[in-house]
């Protein structure tokens, strides 16, 4: 595979935290948990979105399982923060704060480390796929290699009485 230059960034960064992930290229792109997990055989909720929010003016990276939908009621907990203050990134913010564009934005490669929670519900998958950097690109990983890829924090981030109906 030739690698863009977002993709390169990825995988100079699993390589600097010492992963051995190999990136995968997929046949087609996939810009949603539920493409990517059709491409890849795999479970929804093994894959890891990459959803990026604004807390106050100030970037938050959310990896949460493909099976539900981040609850910035949750988020806003989790960050002891009015819910008001957590809104859903623009693409242009994410752009600038990750350098990758919505849709294949990856945990790691970013210009600049960026707050991270990592949802808990991808720990119930011994392996979990997560974006390199454009939407036909993934790498496979874990639950914990993810928290020490991203320097992250674990949480609960989706209400699992309300399935995906949760608000993102």
């Amino acid at each position: 595979m030739t690698l863009h230059e977002r993709v390169r960034r990825v995988h100079a960064a699993l390589r600097e935290h010492g992963s051995t992930a190999e990136l995968v290229e997929l046949p087609a792109p996939a810009p949603t948990a539920a493409e990517t997990a059709a491409q890849l055989g795999c479970a929804v909720g093994a894959v890891a979105n990459s959803l990026v929010f604004t807390v106050g003016g100030e970037p938050l990276l959310v990896l949460t399982s493909g099976a539900h939908r981040a609850d910035t009621r949750l988020l806003a907990r989790v960050l002891n923060v009015g819910r008001g203050r957590i809104r859903r990134a623009d693409p242009g913010f994410v752009l600038a704060v990750t350098g990758q564009e919505v849709g294949g934005v990856a945990p790691v490669g970013h210009p600049r480390p960026v707050r991270t929670l990592v949802d808990v519900a991808l720990d119930d998958h011994d392996h979990v796929w997560a974006g390199a950097g454009l939407p036909h690109t993934v790498f496979r990983t874990t639950f914990t290699e993810l928290l020490a890829l991203t320097g992250g924090e674990s949480a609960v981030v989706a209400d699992e009485g309300a399935g995906s109906a949760a608000q993102g």
